[in-house]
């Protein structure tokens, strides 16, 4: 297994644990978050102190939730990930689903790595 790789894999992990810090522990203090919903920007970060409110904003929105890595494309400093993503929304989002919906996407996340940390998050849906 590539560094990259496991990079990816414990933050995936992280994720689903809803563990911020462990989150923190593996992007770079100058990290770019940006997530596209059917090409859409619907939120970016940029820097660990605006990743860390984000991450932790996302918490709330999720009673649980997972990323599954369903592929991985690598070139040396940068992976492209198919991701199955499930979560159960603890939170109703005004005029949408109501808390309790599962949700469920298939989409891609790119990262990008510098010195052993991820540099860079792109999640697409």
């Amino acid at each position: 297994m590539t560094s990259n790789k496991a990079l990816i894999q414990q933050y995936l992990a992280a994720y689903t644990a809803f563990d911020v810090p462990g989150m923190l522990s593996l992007v770079a203090p100058d990290v770019v978050f940006e997530n596209y919903t059917s090409d859409q920007l619907t939120a970016s970060a940029q820097g660990i102190q605006q990743f860390r409110a984000l991450a932790e904003q996302s918490c709330g929105l999720f009673a649980e939730r997972e990323h599954q890595l369903t592929a991985l494309r690598e070139w040396p400093e940068r992976a492209v990930a198919g991701i199955a993503f499930r979560g159960v929304l603890a939170v109703d989002i005004p005029g949408g689903p109501k808390a309790g919906s599962v949700i469920e996407l298939d989409g891609k996340s790119e990262f990008e790595f510098r010195d052993g940390c991820i540099t860079r998050i792109v999640d697409r849906s």
